[in-house]
């Protein structure tokens, strides 16, 4: 099902360099999955994605069961076939869903009933359903039906919200007995510690062949989710890939990888190329901003996407301001290489004892505690 190995460690810090192995090839981690929510990252063809050196993606359990419906994607012979992927697929169980359409759900103890956002329709999602349809997409990597506790939130209601995350966890389990794919427990308790401990415990117990961390990243203080993370360190498997779900920018990536994470994925790249926010390694630029009017400089010197050895500043603003889909592409394409690029480089570092010293460029290139903003701001998608 999954194989996990990792052969370097960083001195100073929990970072470590692995490989994870899937029927369908190794990913080296850490590694940063682009977010393809209903089976496409936005604005990109799964060719470019190879070209950009994208190993493994993220595709959602609960938007690919809406549309085109999990009949359609099975019929096809599998996700894989359906958007022509020969890498690995992780797919989220539709869990964030709960947190981020609570307006139109109803939580018990079975599962969730929901209205489908594209309809209104009525739809009832329990963990064996979640698992149900993740089999029939064949993804790679399950994870397990989880309930991502809002924030702020009072301490008996993140018990209660953490303890069913438990109990649907070892349901998911029973749900994927005899399955190839290979499932990921999720540990839930907002921003309590002892219920984050708590409830991984309880995962590491349950004996997933990996191990998420969910549920940050959702308003709580930055400095609070560093804090918390480091609070669970020493309760991480050490033979087990670790993925800290919806995380996050540049700086969350180095931070969580120095508290020993070797998995990763968020919308911020995708999401922000299509508003026109760059990321550089001098830092974040605004395309659209006029001072980019004139600008026959590339985006990033330090760059080599074939967007920045192609194209100027100004030419990537013309397309901004002007509505052309070609800036979504491109600017698209720059974030998801730096994104790549940061983990490659962050891989490097550690394999060759700099990490320290790329931890120190990407801080000061962007500040742990500023967080990126987007205009766009959809309840999900990439």
């Amino acid at each position: 099902m999954l194989s996990f190995e990792v052969f370097e460690r960083d001195r100073g810090s929990a970072a470590r360099r692995g490989r994870l192995g899937t029927a369908r090839g190794f990913v080296e981690t850490p590694a940063f999955m682009p977010v393809g929510t209903g089976a496409t990252v936005k604005a990109v063809s799964q060719e470019i994605l190879e070209q950009l050196g994208a190993r493994l993606i993220l595709a959602n359990t609960y938007h690919l069961y809406l549309r085109p419906g999990t009949e359609v994607v099975e019929a096809l012979g599998g996700l894989h076939r359906f958007m022509s992927w020969k890498g690995p697929i992780l797919t989220d169980s539709g869990g964030y869903q709960v947190f981020s359409h609570r307006g139109l759900n109803r939580i018990t103890e079975e599962g969730v009933e929901f209205r489908s956002h594209l309809d209104g329709g009525r739809h009832f999602f329990s963990p064996e359903k979640s698992m149900e349809v993740q089999r029939a997409l064949g993804s790679d990597i399950v994870m397990a039906f989880d309930e991502c506790t809002p924030y702020p939130v009072g301490r008996a209601e993140a018990r209660n919200s953490m303890l069913r995350s438990m109990r649907w966890a070892e349901r998911c389990r029973a749900a994927m007995t005899g399955s190839q794919q290979a499932l990921f427990g999720i540990a839930q308790g907002s921003v309590y510690r002892d219920l984050r401990r708590e409830s991984l415990e309880r995962i590491v117990e349950m004996d997933f062949p990996g191990v998420a961390v969910g549920g940050l990243s959702v308003g709580e203080p930055r400095m609070l989710m560093y804090e918390i993370l480091g609070g669970l360190e020493e309760l991480l498997p050490a033979d087990r890939p670790r993925y800290l779900m919806g995380v996050g920018t540049p700086a969350d990536l180095v931070l969580s990888v120095e508290r020993g994470y070797d998995m990763f994925d968020c919308v911020l790249p995708t999401r922000n190329a299509r508003n026109g926010t760059l990321f550089t390694w001098s830092g974040l630029v605004r395309i659209k901003n006029r001072r980019h009017r004139g600008d026959g400089e590339p985006l990033d010197a330090g760059c080599r996407c074939f967007v920045c050895r192609r194209y100027s500043r100004a030419y990537l603003r013309h397309l901004f301001v002007s509505g052309e889909i070609l800036a979504a592409v491109l600017n698209t394409c720059h974030n998801l290489h730096f994104y790549l690029d940061l983990m490659d480089r962050i891989r490097r570092s550690i394999e060759s004892g700099t990490f320290r010293e790329l931890r120190k460029c990407v801080l000061e290139a962007y500040d742990a505690d500023a967080p990126i903003v987007s205009e766009d701001r959809p309840p999900q998608g990439s």
